[in-house]
């Protein structure tokens, strides 16, 4: 059963394929509308269960447009919508989902409800973002990467702000894809020790750095994602905004990165908090290529999980 679950639970050579695969189902969609199905068409008389738990744009539209492109099916379902939301317990909704569908996404708080959905799910489980990991967006962010610049094998990521779900997953990609990762931020928002660790056994160089201006020295990549969640209260954000201000990423950062670092953000953004709209709409952003690779990235994952 191929599940994926996080980037570092997936064998490299498997991820390496799905990072190919996206960037040459791109090219051969180069002119057509959106709507226009893929020449292969691998999810032909397949269903896909989406489920949201949390407020989604990008994902929501990238894997059920995605699932359509290559001929297939979705059933958008959310949590509160299901017996999910209302006591049935995680395994009996993944056993009775097995039997209506061909492949599970779901975007959820807590980690265990992924885990337990896949191990009693009969069918593919995708991570489409936890509290703690969003590793499709990182397989987006890799293939974009490659795109503007070559392979990131070698390259230095700098992630600035908070050590959050998304920089955990980047984490689990230095160690899978080769490219070293320093983290720039308070300490009280550090990334998880277990996650850096997993990127030095890989071999890559890990660095936390408090000094944002000395972190991205030398950086091929600079990142950064929202301060604030949209659950957090007023007195979190407020105090967020006070620790993370030294951290946004502006003008004068990014004159100490190289010169032709590229900038990402997953989206979305508080503009003029963690980074200005001069660096988001800057000759060196890709901010909405990222956000376009997200449905081809995610259509490779579908295959991969489905062998198709």
């Amino acid at each position: 059963m191929n599940h994926f679950l996080d980037i570092h639970k997936t064998d490299a050579g498997d991820l390496r394929t799905m990072i190919d695969q996206a960037g040459a189902m791109k090219q051969a969609r180069l002119g057509r509308p959106k709507a226009a199905l893929d020449d292969e068409q691998p999810l032909k008389d397949r269903m896909v269960a989406l489920i949201f738990e949390k407020p989604s744009t990008r994902t929501r539209v990238s894997f059920d447009v995605g699932v359509r492109q290559m001929g297939g099916q979705t059933m958008v379902l959310s949590g509160k919508d299901m017996q999910l939301g209302h006591g049935e317990t995680i395994a009996d909704t993944a056993r009775v989902l097995s039997r209506y569908v061909d492949m599970i996404m779901i975007r959820t708080f807590d980690e265990t409800i992924l885990t337990e959905m896949s191990e009693y799910s009969d069918v593919p489980v995708i991570n489409g973002l936890t509290d703690r990991t969003h590793p499709c967006q990182i397989m987006a962010d890799v293939l974009t990467f490659e795109e503007h610049r070559g392979p990131i094998a070698g390259k230095k990521v700098v992630w600035t702000g908070d050590g959050n779900n998304v920089c955990a997953s980047f984490l689990h990609a230095a160690g899978q894809f080769g490219f070293d990762f320093t983290f720039t931020g308070p300490a009280q928002l550090d990334p998880e020790e277990e996650f850096m660790g997993l990127a030095r056994q890989k071999g890559s160089k890990i660095v936390v750095e408090r000094d944002p201006y000395k972190a991205v020295e030398d950086a091929d990549l600079v990142v950064a994602d929202t301060w604030v969640s949209m659950h957090d209260s007023q007195s979190a954000k407020e105090r967020r905004h006070n620790m993370l201000r030294p951290y946004q990423v502006n003008a004068e950062l990014m004159s100490h990165a190289k010169s032709d670092a590229l900038f990402m953000h997953c989206l979305p953004a508080h503009r003029e908090e963690e980074a200005t709209s001069e660096v988001m709409d800057g000759p060196n952003s890709v901010i909405f290529d990222e956000a376009e690779n997200r449905l081809h990235a995610q259509k490779a994952v579908m295959r991969w999980c489905l062998g198709v």
